[in-house]
């Protein structure tokens, strides 16, 4: 039977549980920059006195253009995720493309990411579920933005029939018409049917795809925010960047790390509101 709450670190996500964020850059720009945010997030986190879970993508294998920055790639990405989780006790995570990527990810990371486009390839659910299981961690796929919310019960249906009952789905808009995504409030429970977790991705549901390189419309990340975590939300998806609109990858739809934890603060007073508890 899939865990609700599943555990975190010290964090539990799930009914009754923390109000779980997950935060940090697109992707692993260099070492130093990367060790910087998550100190700094976890400074914050400390400030404002709920869990964070590290996020930056060593690979960005779905960039629009070839000419794209991707990142450092799996081992030197690995050697810095490991790093931030020394250096600052956060859990991390990253996302991973391929079967094979599944046990040293799961390794050095306690949820390992299945992106949405990724998320219907049975073999690397099926690989991430055993390699999460077999290092204790917790698998996190991401709904296709062509799925509507109530199939998703096929993928957790996966992770469980391959080992995994520590599974988190996360909710990113869906595809309407052509260059926009559509945030419907009612997946978070219908997502939340299957008995699993559900994270809402505040970022990547204000892209703009399409054009040479995906725009966002980063004004409106704290709306859906709000809206998702009034809506229920077990945990919010945000990534953020000190200048996005100077980062290499995602930048139009990126919180500025400076602005991050006044909206933190004010997504756990709604919390509070419609749960009377910031948990």
């Amino acid at each position: 039977m899939i865990e609700n709450p599943v555990s975190i670190g010290n964090a539990t996500c799930g009914r009754d549980g923390d109000l779980l964020l997950i935060a940090g850059p697109c992707v692993i720009e260099s070492d130093s920059l990367t060790c910087d945010i998550a100190s700094r997030l976890a400074e914050m986190a400390g400030r404002v006195g709920s869990p964070l879970v590290f996020k930056a993508s060593f690979d960005k294998a779905n960039r629009t253009s070839i000419e794209s920055f991707r990142g450092p790639g799996l081992a030197e990405g690995l050697k810095t995720l490991a790093r931030v989780r020394e250096q600052t006790g956060l859990v991390v995570t990253t996302d991973l493309h391929s079967p094979e990527q599944a046990e040293p990810v799961a390794e050095v990371c306690g949820i390992v990411q299945i992106p949405a486009f990724l998320a219907r390839q049975t073999d690397l659910v099926v690989a991430a579920s055993r390699a999460t299981t077999r290092h204790g961690g917790v698998i996190n796929v991401k709904k296709p933005q062509f799925l509507a919310p109530e199939d998703t019960r096929h993928i957790v249906a996966k992770c469980e029939q391959a080992g995994s009952t520590r599974v988190l789905l996360t909710e990113r808009g869906t595809t309407f018409g052509y260059g926009r995504l559509v945030n419907d409030m009612r997946a978070i429970p219908l997502m939340q049917q299957t008995g699993a977790p559900v994270i809402f991705d505040a970022t990547h549901s204000v892209q703009l795809p399409g054009g040479a390189t995906t725009g966002g419309q980063r004004e409106m990340v704290a709306v859906l925010a709000r809206a998702a975590v009034a809506a229920g939300c077990d945990g919010l998806f945000m990534e953020t960047h000190p200048d996005p609109d100077a980062a290499l990858s995602d930048g139009p739809n990126m919180i500025p790390l400076d602005d991050l934890e006044e909206l933190w603060t004010g997504l756990l007073r709604i919390r509070e509101a419609v749960t009377g508890s910031a948990r």
